[in-house]
């Protein structure tokens, strides 16, 4: 397993993703991602279950933080999409 810095793998990405090693990105001597190499052309449904999960969680929970409410974030969004389809 290969351990870099943030900085180091932003400016050497497309170089690490042809790598075959587990990498470990670290922000300030602390943990802060994997790049785990996938050669399959899909997820399991298991662990796309499982990401999607924890995804929704990390969203929640910063909209909360922000004291956004899950019908203002919907509201934007229909705003967004209306004005969108009226530049078209």
């Amino acid at each position: 397993m290969k351990v870099v810095t943030v900085r180091h793998f932003r400016d050497r990405a497309s170089e690490m993703f042809h790598s075959e090693d587990v990498i470990l990105v670290t922000r300030d001597g602390k943990p802060a991602g994997f790049y785990i190499p996938w050669d399959k052309p899909d997820l399991p449904l298991e662990l796309r279950r499982e990401l999607f999960v924890e995804l929704g969680d990390a969203i929640r929970a910063e909209r909360e933080a922000g004291g956004v409410t899950e019908e203002e974030v919907l509201a934007d969004f229909a705003e967004w999409r209306s004005a969108r389809r009226r530049r078209r």
